[in-house]
């Protein structure tokens, strides 16, 4: 192998490694924002409802997040997760009109 094919080869598979890390830790800080949804500090919650409501709609988004309304004992934080749901269910039901319907 010339040097030159080899120096791309580990360019590449350093680049493909750290694509990897990069994944693994974009993983880690999403379930760590969500287990901080229900913390015991006001401002790790909110933080977390923060970190939700730029994350794409999905059911599981949402299921989480009325359970965060049924658990949440503060109106503010409350009503804000109630404003993310319906933003979700929003997008849901748009995404649903958009998509063709399914052969029978």
């Amino acid at each position: 192998m010339d040097r030159k094919t080899r120096t791309v080869g580990i360019t590449v598979l350093a680049a493909a490694v750290a694509g990897a890390i990069a994944a693994l830790i974009i993983r880690d800080q999403i379930t760590r924002h969500r287990r901080n949804l229900f913390s015991s500090s006001v401002t790790r919650r909110l933080a977390a409802l923060s970190h939700m409501s730029r994350e794409p709609a999905s059911v599981d988004a949402i299921r989480l997040l009325r359970d965060f309304i049924a658990w949440e004992p503060r109106r503010m934080l409350r009503n804000r997760a109630k404003a993310i749901v319906a933003r979700m269910e929003d997008e849901v039901r748009e995404q649903a009109a958009a998509s063709p319907a399914a052969p029978a």
